[in-house]
């Protein structure tokens, strides 16, 4: 059948199982738009307040699915302002297509009204892109860029569309897609029968889990490992809920801001069983220094994270899923009774505390945690709010903690909590900010309140860029170089006039209430929290330090009286 090329992008994207996208129209994008206006029924379009709110909230729509989220924009500014949440994405590895137009094939590189090279602005935080200035070439184009974004470590793929493309007919068959198998090609069994050896031989393991294990929806299969290996566990910010967090193995996250047991364990250990992370500077603090003691056993889908970071005594490429199930069944049980033992008491002496007679932010973590029973769908932000949701929440379940890693992306909770509602609407979403990172996206409040997607935006509220202020506190002799927001911007009134509901909330006795009441409407809530402005995170790692270092409030005091 003869199509125009923005019919056969909507056939496409219905080919592919999408029923959700989110955009914002433009010149060159209008064709699309038209013949998405045609297929109402079959997919919603979300316009977001900003096409960074589109790319973000896309983002948030994989992690909560696995899906492969999709976002729209037109060229020039439109597609330029896709870039940050790109960029999330792939430093996340986040299944995502974003289509973009441009200008007629005519016009290309003669500085046309919103013209824009987006192909080569995105090159670096891509799997891959296209530019389609061949309307036979734009169905499988389509098609490719969804098997590209799934196969093997998931990442963002960018397709750019001539105007002109999208106006042509061409013939068009609808194809069903590709299934995309899982990598099991270099799971080998020597390679298994090496690993098992050095577990085996461990007298002190520990496994370490990243994001990758989420991606690979290996929740049971890392179950059944720990199970067998008799180890405590700890993970990564991306690898929350892939093991879950109420279980008694679990130590904490490791790391700059990970718990005194989990970064002493990983030190002592002579065994690291590291599965789907990256060793981010985050987690490994100084490098020659970090888990010295331990033989290192990586697993990862990615050959190019190998001895990337931290050299490692043997690796496993492929699937973490398949891997684990491989080694749970060529793997006896075993056992570390005494390893356990120093572990538990470890957790023991180092508790995480806060302080119990203000409102702050590790209290209102805790307090959501407890009144959702832990099975909320958790956004945040970025900064000293991200870290406590990180160290009060625990995740139950893969896919309920959805925050920016690798990229440390200030705005991206809002969007990502927009299409994490969408795409589990069985699912409470709270999406956990500051003030700092609130301001910078807020906008996507009119969006939540014209769909009426129901979220809980909590903002921890400290007017300051708390996580940049705590630094220059602590190694900054305390120059607060432009980081107080103390102005008159009231949240409550700000959202009010977007359309949501909102309530302030200044003492510890308030908060329970107002949550509930968030939670039973239907509809955006905004919870203006106001806390301490020199909360810190703790325990803390300083750079360039060694993870065992790490300090809290009373290590901190007790070295300014030496």
């Amino acid at each position: 059948m003869q199509l125009t090329g923005s019919e056969i992008v909507v056939e496409c994207l219905k080919e592919q199982g999408v029923d959700t996208i989110f955009g914002y129209p433009g010149g060159t994008i209008l064709n699309i738009y038209d013949a998405l206006y045609k297929h109402q029924d079959e997919i919603t379009h979300i316009l977001t307040s900003h096409e960074q709110g589109a790319s973000h909230a896309a983002d948030g729509y994989a992690r909560a699915t696995g899906k492969v989220g999709v976002c729209l924009a037109t060229s020039g500014p439109g597609a330029t302002n896709l870039v940050t949440g790109i960029a999330t994405a792939y430093m996340d590895s986040v299944p995502m297509v974003a289509i973009t137009c441009n200008v007629a094939t005519a016009l290309l590189g003669k500085d046309t009204f919103q013209e824009i090279d987006i192909t080569g602005v995105t090159m670096p935080i891509t799997k891959h892109n296209f530019i389609v200035k061949d309307i036979k070439k734009l169905a499988d184009t389509i098609r490719r860029a969804f098997v590209i974004s799934k196969t093997g470590r998931p990442g963002p793929v960018l397709i750019d569309i001539t105007k002109d493309v999208t106006a042509e007919k061409t013939e068009y068959t609808k194809k069903e897609p590709q299934k995309v198998e899982r990598m099991k090609d270099r799971i080998t069994a020597e390679s298994i029968e090496k690993a098992v050896k050095l577990i085996k031989k461990a007298q002190k393991p520990v496994i370490f889990v990243g994001g990758g294990a989420v991606i690979s929806n290996a929740y049971e299969e890392l179950l059944d490992f720990v199970t067998k290996v008799d180890a405590p566990v700890t993970d990564t910010l991306m690898g929350k809920g892939a093991f879950n967090g109420e279980h008694p193995y679990y130590m904490g996250m490791l790391g700059m801001h990970g718990t005194k047991t989990a970064n002493l364990s990983v030190t002592e250990c002579d065994l690291l069983i590291t599965i789907g992370a990256r060793f981010s500077d985050r987690v490994t603090g100084n490098t020659k220094r970090f888990s010295r003691n331990a033989k290192v056993l990586q697993i990862d889908v990615d050959p190019a994270e190998v001895n990337k970071n931290i050299v490692v005594a043997h690796h496993i490429i492929g699937d973490i899923k398949e891997a684990l199930t491989e080694l749970n069944q060529n793997l006896e049980a075993q056992s570390h009774e005494e390893w356990i033992k120093k572990v538990e008491d470890l957790k023991e002496r180092n508790p995480l505390v806060y302080r119990e007679d203000m409102l702050n932010g590790p209290y209102i973590i805790e307090q959501i945690y407890e009144i959702t029973k832990g099975d909320a769908l958790i956004t945040t932000e970025v900064g000293q709010h991200q870290m406590w949701a990180a160290q009060f929440y625990k995740y139950k379940l893969p896919r309920t903690f959805i925050t920016s890693g690798g990229l440390g992306t200030m705005g991206y909770g809002l969007g990502a909590s927009l299409g994490a509602q969408l795409g589990r609407p069985d699912k409470q979403v709270i999406n956990i900010a500051g003030d700092g990172c609130f301001r910078m996206n807020m906008n996507e409040i009119a969006t939540a309140a014209r769909y009426n997607i129901p979220i809980v935006q909590v903002v921890i509220n400290n007017h300051v860029l708390g996580m940049v202020r705590q630094w220059q506190n602590l190694f900054y002799e305390q120059r607060y170089s432009q980081t107080i927001l103390n102005d008159k911007v009231d949240f409550v009134k700000l959202a009010e006039a977007m359309g949501a509901t909102a309530y302030r909330v200044t003492k510890k006795e308030e908060f329970a209430d107002v949550l509930i009441k968030a939670m039973n409407h239907n509809g955006p809530v905004v919870i203006d929290c106001i806390v301490d402005c020199d909360d810190k995170v703790f325990p803390m790692v300083a750079p360039g330090g060694a993870i065992e270092e790490a300090f809290n409030e009373e290590d901190l005091k007790q070295k300014n009286k030496n």
